[in-house]
């Protein structure tokens, strides 16, 4: 069977008002060698050609599926 691909997360490790915030939902951009690319609490970056960072998938509960 194929992996579903995770559309929403919430995370819930501990907060960090520069990066993740517990209990908030983000938007998975991708997964990435089984990472997901988020973008946190600094935003986006015009200057960067990828967006968002990568986080492990451990500290996270799928809200939902793409």
């Amino acid at each position: 069977m194929a992996q579903r691909t995770p559309k929403t997360v919430r995370f819930m490790g501990k907060s960090d008002p520069t990066q993740l915030l517990y209990g908030k939902e983000y938007e998975v951009l991708s997964v990435e060698d089984g990472w997901y690319r988020i973008i946190d609490e600094e935003g986006s970056d015009p200057y960067e050609e990828v967006q968002g960072y990568l986080y492990p998938p451990g500290v996270f509960e799928v809200v939902s599926f793409a």
